[in-house]
């Protein structure tokens, strides 16, 4: 009986922790200054358009999707809003495709 308790206990223990973490995957930081805009026509890499204007994405730059996983340069949709960081050099470190909640709350400050 015990033995029962202590692995319902562990069992209902790991799934309040994976709620906990689905929860706190939904938010992600985006870089202080980064820029907003939509994307453009899709550009042969390492060619990005953003706004009307034709930019580099630096090597190793990094594109994210709305749920936060990487995604490739050739999958980067046209006319999306995106977030997006430079690098020192100025070329495009980090693209994040911009979730309906992020924009809701972008919308709402400006």
């Amino acid at each position: 009986m015990r033995r029962h308790l202590l692995r319902l206990a562990t069992v209902l223990f790991m799934l309040g922790l994976l709620g906990n973490l689905q929860a706190l995957a939904q938010f992600r930081t985006l870089p202080q200054g980064a820029k907003i805009g939509r994307t453009g026509n899709p550009q042969p890499l390492p060619m990005v358009m953003i706004d009307g204007n034709l930019l580099k994405l630096a090597p190793g730059g990094v594109i994210y999707d709305e749920n936060n996983r990487t995604i490739l340069h050739s999958q980067l949709p046209a006319g999306v809003r995106v977030a997006y960081s430079f690098e020192l050099g100025g070329d495009i470190l980090r693209i994040y495709i911009l979730s309906a909640s992020e924009l809701a709350l972008i919308d709402k400050t400006q």
